[in-house]
């Protein structure tokens, strides 16, 4: 089994099982984590992908349970629609990732917090949650989660932007990111992950660190019309 760096077993709850999701879980269970997957359609709908991974299927509630780290990845439009009080069976020390973005014409409809509260799409999930959480992953396209993939030290490792106020949490994440192959970018806290959101310089960027740190630099808050409601 694999150790956290604290030298824990790392059970990891994956929520969503789409593109990132599933290809996350890919990553992580070759990386030797617990990892225990949830979908909206039930876990009898996972055989496949706990077969050719190794995962647990699980129920949201059994996926978080005792997790170490919880990935959040489902349609914005989905996360209120989580059991209440989903995260309090995690361990006290959770880092929840949010890989959700904000598509309003495409898929979302209008979500009032963002759009006339100007709350960071983050911010926003974290009201929904009741938790804390790290951006991460939300403008890397899946495939790249698999195939971008390099050791520590190659030329051609992609860095990828985290965000977020829970210092622990986004060391987690850090490490997390480092064994499954990529460089992490710190971009701020919550209240600055605007700059990774659809629409930013950073969103499907596949460089190295210095690109990413200019890309994040170079962002400016307003949505353009294609990613407001």
């Amino acid at each position: 089994m694999h150790e956290s760096p604290e030298g824990r077993d790392m059970k990891i709850g994956i929520i969503g099982a789409g593109n990132i999701g599933g290809n996350l879980t890919r990553r992580l269970t070759a990386a030797g984590h617990d990892v225990h997957v949830a979908n909206s359609r039930g876990p009898h709908t996972l055989t496949g992908l706990a077969e050719e991974t190794g995962a647990t299927p699980a129920t949201p509630e059994d996926a978080v349970r005792d997790a170490r780290v919880v990935v959040v990845t489902i349609p914005l439009k989905a996360v209120p629609d989580l059991p209440a009080g989903l995260l309090e069976t995690a361990a006290p020390d959770v880092a929840v990732i949010d890989t959700g973005n904000y598509y309003p014409q495409q898929r979302d409809g209008k979500i009032a917090g963002i759009e006339d509260e100007g709350l960071t799409e983050s911010r926003w999930t974290e009201r929904q949650l009741g938790h804390a959480v790290v951006k991460a992953f939300n403008g890397t396209y899946a495939a790249d989660i698999v195939d971008k993939a390099r050791p520590a030290g190659d030329p051609d490792r992609v860095a990828l932007p985290i965000a977020g106020d829970d210092t622990e949490a986004k060391r987690t994440v850090t490490a997390l990111l480092d064994e499954i192959g990529f460089d992490a970018v710190d971009a701020g806290g919550q209240d600055e992950s605007w700059r990774q959101q659809p629409g930013t310089p950073v969103y499907g960027l596949a460089a190295d660190a210095p690109a990413v740190r200019k890309a994040l630099a170079t962002a400016t808050p307003e949505r353009t019309a294609e990613w407001r409601a």
